[in-house]
């Protein structure tokens, strides 16, 4: 009997038109475990969908890959939407990916998560860069939609709290594919030309999807970067975006922010009416004092009478000097007696006193005194000191 012969390419083509005929196989959603993930440079993504019973192959090209709120990872579970074919090169069937979602939580979801985790590892969010806002600002730079309603409350809340402010809009975008860029851009913008002290960024409430370009890595980073404090300003009390947690301070609500922004005039104004009083007061206090202490010099001798106030003052220098040289004669008498004794204590341990009772000094010729025959030999010439005058002599021989 004779059989048809196929090549393998014919059998894969087959194949191939057979799953696409299929309508159920030309759209569904398989639930599955990520692995083997693994994205080329061309922008496609390749990986295997896996659960406990067996495993299928993936593929996500670039065009629907662009489309993407997270990023893929190994282990994660998700629910893959798009068409089974066979890849003929390889003869293996495959599913060909138009969206890819977390199977549990939104895609929005899972990508904020990824971008906070990814960036608190970075250090974004720690407190050691948040820059403290301006006690005073001269100038507020706001970075939101000049059509929306944020940028009404803001305004109205500086005008009220703080008027002697200025404002400077930087109008952008704040929701569409081209927000964070304009978003960002306007923040290095205020830096690079130093337009502001403090700035706000932000918009009104909305959908998680609203709020999005604040949750864009690119304006996170525009943020950290700012060397101009940054109030995060996005919308509602509940919601949070990335923005809010790397800006120096995170506002509920854009009108908060603006309280934030500034000092309230009336708070200001009763400091100063407390300092004011608070001086007066001192001041007063000081017044009284200095009448006090003048009213003193008013009632004394030497204001009173001043001839009077001068004698007395003379006779206190005349008993002080009085004193004075009573004290000096003492110790001048002192010192005499100290003298004295000295003098005759002197006197009596002077060799003088020796040699007036017939003693006499006997000195070398290089003036060391002789206190034993051993200190001269014959020849010797000595000088002896008597009690009156002095002799020289020869030695003719010692005696020890």
């Amino acid at each position: 009997m004779e059989r048809n012969v196929f090549s393998v390419s014919q059998i894969n083509d087959y194949l191939k038109a057979k799953l696409e005929e299929d309508d159920f196989l030309s759209a569904v959603a398989v639930s599955g475990e990520i692995s083997n993930y693994k994205l080329y440079p061309s922008g496609h993504h390749y990986f295997t969908l896996k659960d406990a019973g067996g495993a299928l192959k993936c593929v996500l090209f670039r065009r629907d890959a662009m489309r993407l709120r997270f990023r893929p990872e190994n282990g994660m579970q998700v629910i893959a939407m798009g068409r089974i074919a066979v890849y003929p090169r390889d003869g293996a069937y495959q599913l060909y990916c138009s969206a890819l979602l977390p199977d549990g939580v939104g895609d929005l979801y899972a990508a904020f998560e990824q971008v906070k985790a990814r960036l608190a590892a970075q250090g974004l969010f720690d407190d050691v860069h948040k820059k403290p806002i301006p006690q005073y600002p001269g100038i507020i730079g706001v970075v939101t939609s000049s059509a929306g309603a944020a940028v009404h409350d803001i305004l109205r809340i500086l005008r009220r709290r703080y008027p002697i402010s200025q404002v400077k809009l930087l109008p952008v975008r704040v929701q569409g594919a081209e927000a964070p860029t304009e978003i960002a851009g306007a923040i290095r913008f205020a830096n690079t030309h130093k337009l502001c002290d403090v700035l706000i960024v932000g918009r009104g409430g909305g959908s998680m999807e609203d709020l999005w370009a604040f949750n864009e890595e690119v304006v996170a980073r525009a943020i950290y970067d700012s060397e101009i404090p940054v109030i995060s300003a996005v919308g509602h009390e509940p919601d949070v975006t990335i923005s809010d947690f790397v800006a120096d301070v995170r506002a509920a609500t854009p009108s908060n922010a603006a309280e934030l922004a500034v000092p309230d005039q009336e708070a200001l104004r009763q400091s100063l009416d407390s300092v004011s009083a608070n001086l007066a007061a001192d001041l007063s206090r000081r017044l009284k004092t200095a009448r006090r202490q003048l009213d003193i010099l008013r009632k004394s001798p030497g204001l009173q009478s001043p001839m009077g106030y001068l004698v007395q003052r003379r006779k206190t220098v005349v008993l002080l000097s009085t004193r004075l040289q009573a004290a000096q004669q003492q110790r001048l008498h002192r010192s005499r007696q100290q003298f004295v004794g000295l003098t005759a204590k002197l006197d009596a341990m002077s060799p003088l006193k020796v040699l007036s009772r017939g003693y006499a000094l006997a000195a070398k010729a290089d003036g060391s005194l002789v206190r034993s025959a051993s200190q001269v030999t014959p020849g010797d010439r000595l000088s002896i000191t008597l009690h009156e005058g002095s002799i020289t002599a020869t030695v003719q021989e010692e005696s020890k």
